[in-house]
């Protein structure tokens, strides 16, 4: 099974550590996980900087895992899409894009950014069951303790119901459809 890691386009240094140490992979592979992708945005890798400045990508075997890391794509649908588990920041916009692509996810929300902004939608979507919330700390018991049969289904984009909130925020006539 391939589980994927994205940080956006930040730093988040401390997740990318986190992913990589013994204990997550060691949970990553009792849940029967083969494979981790890492985009690592910004991040600080030490050693690992220079091959992934030189060749763009690194790839590595660890603790019985099959490591790729990458800076940037493009697009990351692919990846969602390929993967059987999402690990990422509490970024609102890749949260709702995997959530809407079905994938199992636990977010990571970056207490570093302003306010700690990410912590609040990361805690709502958590208690709502779309999603598994969890800090850098707790990551490697978050994987060992997820359960992706527990998690709801997230709703469809309806954007008639979007139109009606902007309306509303804006003070226009709200009409019923």
């Amino acid at each position: 099974m391939l589980a994927f890691v994205t940080v956006g386009s930040t730093r988040f240094d401390a997740l990318v550590e986190a992913v990589i140490s013994k204990d997550v992979l060691l949970a990553l592979q009792q849940k029967g996980y083969t494979e981790l992708v890492v985009q690592c945005g910004h991040s600080d890798l030490g050693v690992l900087n220079l091959a992934l400045n030189k060749q763009g990508k690194h790839t590595l075997q660890r603790h019985g895992v099959a490591l790729e890391l990458w800076r940037f794509k493009p697009s990351l649908r692919e990846d969602v899409t390929s993967a059987d588990l999402v690990i990422s920041h509490a970024g609102s916009g890749t949260i709702l894009d995997v959530l809407r692509l079905g994938t199992a996810l636990i977010v990571v929300p970056n207490p570093t950014l302003l306010d700690n902004h990410q912590e609040e939608l990361a805690v709502s979507l958590s208690n709502l069951g779309h999603l598994k919330a969890t800090t850098v700390p707790q990551l490697a018991m978050a994987i060992a303790d997820f359960d992706k049969s527990g998690i709801v289904a997230f709703p469809p984009f309806e954007p008639s119901k979007f139109r009606q909130i902007v309306d509303e925020e804006m003070g226009f006539e709200v009409q019923d459809d």
